[in-house]
């Protein structure tokens, strides 16, 4: 078993299938002591296996209540939390106009509130360690917009700017964040237990909808990215001491970043006289 005062202690979302398994496994390979959590910890237990320094917990990140107690359960066992990895999530996926307000509600509930949720209750931990590790597995959604993603792009958007504005706020207490921005991996994100397609509601939309539907339904399973490879990569990431703030994973990914960043710089520049005219006059 785990000895409190020496072993590194990693706790991850969204633990009972998919990416989040991976993680689990690759942590523990590396000697960290892991609390896998998820809806159904029998499930958990069951994916990623047994082991002296697993605790497997009830955890479902839209509800505080069991956040706090997920946390609590955690430090009870291990006596403190090095690193949080906010990897649960899911995808309503649809046109803006045909997503209903309540699914897209939802999205952000668990992509947004969820890894909030966790974070909160964990950041306490850490600052009275003065030492820690925030995650957030993001996406190149979360940079990169793109039609049929309004809902999801809209939830890794913010967790984009929520992790970039939490970063400085707790750098005094020795706390690091990371974000995470996958490609597309072989994971279950579009198999229908992660993935709910809008109802088709409007003729102008209906034959895209139908392509896209048939495209990513044949993608699944085939997608190039390996998420055990990742799970080993980001493992070494976070135990090198100097975590980057954002890590593109895959080479679509490093793709992404670098078209985003181009076309933020041509953005810039197209109406750079407009836009360094606007100053009043008076200004010195």
């Amino acid at each position: 078993m785990a000895d409190k005062t020496e072993t590194k202690v990693l706790l991850v979302t969204g633990a009972g299938r998919g990416m989040g398994v991976d993680i689990a496994r690759a942590a523990l390979a590396a000697g960290y002591a892991v609390i896998a959590t998820g809806r159904d910890p029998k499930k958990v237990a069951e994916a990623v296996g047994e082991s002296d320094d697993l605790l497997t917990v009830e955890l479902d990140v839209t509800d505080p209540a069991s956040v706090q107690g997920a946390v609590a359960a955690a430090v009870d066992r291990f006596g403190r939390i090095d690193v949080l990895v906010n990897n649960a999530g899911n995808f309503y996926a649809g046109f803006f106009e045909e997503i209903t307000p309540e699914d897209f509600r939802a999205q952000v509930e668990t992509n947004l509130f969820g890894p909030l949720n966790v974070t909160r209750a964990v950041l306490p931990v850490m600052r009275v360690q003065r030492s820690g590790l925030v995650v957030a597995i993001s996406s190149t959604a979360g940079l990169v917009g793109q039609e049929f993603c309004t809902a999801y792009a809209a939830s890794k958007f913010a967790v984009e700017g929520w992790i970039e504005s939490l970063t400085p706020e707790v750098a005094p207490f020795g706390i690091r964040t990371m974000l995470v921005e996958p490609g597309f991996f072989r994971t279950e994100l579009l198999t229908p237990e992660s993935t709910s397609y809008a109802e088709p509601a409007i003729d102008d939309y209906a034959e895209r909808t139908e392509q896209t539907v048939t495209a990513w339904t044949g993608m699944n399973g085939l997608q190039g990215g390996d998420p055990a490879k990742l799970a080993v990569a980001l493992v070494q990431l976070i135990g090198s001491g100097e975590p980057p703030l954002r890590w593109a994973a895959g080479a679509d990914a490093v793709g992404a970043l670098e078209q985003k960043a181009e076309s933020l710089l041509r953005q810039a520049d197209a109406h750079r006289e407009l836009s360094s005219s606007l100053s009043h006059d008076d200004a010195s």
